[in-house]
């Protein structure tokens, strides 16, 4: 019963119905046939309103307006001229300034589409023209954009806290040094592959240091909101209230690139993404009730447990089907599925839950560039519709063969995830 009920949500998902309804309806469909009827959906309000009444939540929709408002003011500009005019005359020039503005946004934003859409509408058009070979400028993107959900502040980060109970700051201070070698495995494989291309002239150091202070304040919103969670002056869901308020007062009186009849359209993109996310985080829990009900953890449990197979054996199981779980689905519904029933197997099997959250959330910087829904992909194709699909899939396998080798680093040398961490919480 339990295998006909999976199959029936799985489905559901790829009939093209939108995660939030396919797990809602699967969750009342379930409580229709396993709970006696209509009587049960009085759990339906109690468990919406269980799923939400969480504190730490309220940081979601502050950092998505964050990212809206930067996306809006067009800060990331700044930061690719910034990244053009310091490492531009360097092998793959642009492409570096591509991959460390996509790394700086990320740290601002938390937001991989936002990033894909900010840096890319002025990385593509300048990468092509310079002659760099579209697939490697499309891949270079797309990858680039996925650094925003590992490099905190991250709304997964938030989201993974929130089911396992987990410090979000330690959480977000785990992401620092995997975000940073990513950043760099990226810019060492477009320094390679770019390498035979003939460099830009390098800027003068009054160009450079100009770019540098027109970009100060976009440079000081990260310090500021990951600084403060780490130095004690407030919790990251303060943090992204002061980052909110930090990022209308750069884009308003010191960029002045929004202006008063902007906050309609800058409210309303937060409200559709926020309302999205937490419509997923309803019907995930509507669904994991019926899971619950059915016993389906403690099955797992007990399969992992009996047939005592090495430990790393599960970990490859459990990657593989995050992997495929990629494919067809966004990040923010592979978490919220998954979640509440893998982590107490990888905390049963010894595994360290901060280290966990890095690797999870790498396997979902793979779901966002994977086909054939992986959100970068169209994200992309969006801002450069003279490109075609395939081109944008065939750039982006390098960099997730990258992302992939960082996870078996990651399982040699954990401490890379729980060292930060451990020194400063």
């Amino acid at each position: 019963m339990l295998l006909l009920f999976t199959l029936f949500i799985i489905c559901l998902l790829l009939s093209g119905m939108p995660a939030a309804f396919a797990l809602m309806l699967a969750g009342i469909l379930g409580m229709l046939a396993f709970l006696g009827g209509p009587a049960a959906f009085t759990q339906i309000p109690v468990i919406a309103y269980k799923t939400l009444d969480d504190f730490v939540l309220v940081a979601v929709p502050l950092y998505i307006l964050m990212s809206q408002i930067l996306l809006k003011g067009k800060v990331g500009n700044d930061l690719f001229e910034l990244g053009s005019k310091w490492l531009g005359h360097l092998p793959g020039g642009l492409g570096i300034a591509t991959i460390f503005a996509c790394a700086i946004f990320a740290a601002i934003s938390g937001s991989s589409v936002a990033t894909a859409v900010t840096i890319g509408a002025m990385a593509i058009p300048e990468m092509l023209k310079r002659g760099y070979e579209r697939t490697t400028v499309l891949g270079a993107v797309a990858a680039g954009g996925t650094l925003g959900i590992l490099i905190p502040p991250s709304i997964p980060m938030i989201l993974f806290g929130s089911i396992t109970g987990e410090s979000v700051g330690k959480l977000f201070l785990s992401g620092i040094i995997p975000g940073v070698l990513m950043t760099l495995f990226f810019i060492l494989y477009l320094v390679f592959r770019c390498r035979h291309m003939k460099r830009q002239s390098a800027s003068s150091w009054a160009e450079r240091f100009q770019i540098l202070r027109s970009s100060f304040w976009g440079l000081l919103l990260p310090i500021l909101v990951v600084g403060g969670i780490y130095t004690g002056l407030f919790t990251p869901t303060e943090a992204a209230a002061v980052g909110t308020v930090y990022s209308l007062f750069i884009t308003f009186f010191i960029y002045r690139s929004i202006q008063l009849r902007d906050l309609p359209d800058i409210l309303t993109e937060t409200v559709q993404t926020t309302s999205m996310i937490f419509a997923i985080m309803i019907g995930a829990m509507l669904f994991g009730f019926i899971l619950t009900v059915l016993q389906a953890p403690q099955a797992l449990m007990a399969l992992v447990t009996d047939t005592a197979v090495n430990r790393w054996v599960v970990f490859i199981g459990i990657n593989l089907v995050l992997l495929t779980l990629g494919c067809v689905l966004e990040t923010v519904s592979i978490i919220l599925i998954t979640l509440p029933m893998l982590f107490p197997i990888v905390k049963h099997l010894g595994f360290d839950l901060i280290w966990f959250n890095v690797v999870l959330l790498i396997n979902m910087e793979l779901a966002l560039i994977t086909p054939p829904v992986g959100m970068n992909l169209f994200v992309i194709k969006g801002i450069s519709p003279d490109s075609k699909i395939q081109q944008i899939i065939a750039g982006s396998i390098p960099f997730a063969i990258i992302m992939a080798l960082e996870i078996v680093l990651l399982c040699f040398a954990p401490g890379l995830a729980t060292w930060l961490p451990a020194v400063l919480q």
